[in-house]
């Protein structure tokens, strides 16, 4: 149910023409005790249409990723978007939905607490390396340049491990990426599991 949600953040996403429109809500899907919370753009059309996130072939890839590296996602991570609502024709979101739908997520952060927060693609990653400031995205480093590297970042008053990581669906339409992936989720597992 889409109208389920009646906290303050669910209700500034209600404003946005994009909730309208949507069949799901997609807020997350794996261990809310997670210490790695994935978090990527925006839900796709299977996302929408099964209201959990990353179940279209990206998301197919993902668990394949984690798998080879021994992480399930439904113990050991946890896994959300910034946008809880699928913009049309998977465009770009929004300068203003970005603004709106922003408070659940960090909701999210707050009451999860996680070590780790994987961003994943150029998107995601953007969005923490400019403080979630929708104007400073703009100005950030691509993901090629900073995936796998540890950031510190504050999330509401936690200091966080944000690290980087190549969509899963770059991986589909590149497998020279493949490698790099691996080792940075190699690299994840050990910070957190050792």
């Amino acid at each position: 149910m889409k109208d389920e949600f009646n906290f303050p953040e669910a209700e500034l996403v209600k404003k946005t023409e994009i909730f309208k429109d949507c069949k799901n809500v997609v807020v997350g899907d794996g261990n809310v005790n997670a210490k790695i919370l994935f978090v990527g753009e925006a839900p796709g059309r299977k996302e929408d249409e099964q209201g959990l996130p990353f179940v279209g072939a990206a998301g197919k890839n993902l668990d394949k990723l984690l798998e080879k590296v021994g992480l399930k996602r439904s113990e050991d991570i946890y896994i959300a978007n910034i946008l809880k609502c699928r913009p049309p024709k998977n465009r770009n979101p929004s300068d203003e939905e970005i603004k709106l739908h922003t408070p659940w997520l960090l909701k999210q952060i707050r009451e999860m607490k996680p070590e780790v927060v994987c961003s994943l693609g150029n998107y995601a990653t953007k969005f923490f390396l400019a403080g979630y400031d929708v104007e400073k995205m703009k100005k950030q480093k691509q993901i090629s340049e900073v995936h796998g590297k540890v950031q510190e970042i504050e999330v509401n008053g936690l200091k966080i491990k944000l690290i980087p990581l190549f969509h899963p669906a770059a991986i589909i339409y590149n497998r020279k990426l493949l490698p790099l992936w691996e080792e940075d989720l190699n690299f994840i597992k050990k910070e957190i599991f050792q």
